[in-house]
């Protein structure tokens, strides 16, 4: 991993990684679960003609990837499975952060498990589907499409942020 930092123009140091991935690690849409009262992490994906398409998705940050659930006929995953480079961001208390990487969709049935209990464990009482491959649950996102719903790991290329608190900071990573 490459470190840049954007704020040596101030002097402020340049930041660290790991206490921003920390930082992304179980975050909900819940008021008072670290964001500014309440968070979204939000999705850029690159449309059929080229322009931008954004929006507002309940990501997960584990195993050093955002994990993004949704059917196979909105609108994001048309576009991540046309185009899989994309980005995700979002606030939290600490933190203003920019990931920018690469989709794929899973269908191993043993992650798409693993990744079922991640998000229970969330709040979203989701489980996989007969065939393992997708989840089911009684309620989703009304953007996501109608179930059953997949998972795509979203690797990072470079994740960019902004430390919000006293002394401040910005810093862009690149990683191998």
């Amino acid at each position: 991993m490459k470190a840049k930092n954007l704020a040596e123009l101030y002097d402020l140091p340049t930041l660290d990684w790991a206490p921003v991935a920390a930082d992304l690690v179980g975050l909900t849409q819940a008021p008072g679960t670290g964001g500014p009262d309440r968070h979204s992490h939000w999705l850029t994906t690159v449309n059929a003609d080229g322009g931008p398409h954004v929006t507002g998705i309940g990501a997960i940050w584990f195993d050093d990837a955002f994990w993004v659930v949704s059917g196979r006929s909105a609108l994001k995953a048309r576009n991540l499975e046309r185009e899989p480079r994309c980005t995700i961001a979002v606030a939290t208390a600490d933190y203003d952060t920019v990931v920018d990487g690469t989709a794929e969709l899973v269908t191993d049935p043993d992650v798409v498990a693993r990744v079922s209990r991640q998000l229970n464990d969330g709040g979203w009482p989701c489980e996989p589907d007969a065939s393992g491959t997708a989840l089911t649950a009684p309620y989703s996102a009304p953007s996501a499409g109608p179930a059953p719903w997949h998972v795509y790991r979203v690797t990072p290329t470079r994740a960019t942020a902004l430390y919000v608190r006293e002394q401040g900071g910005a810093t862009t990573w690149t990683f191998d």
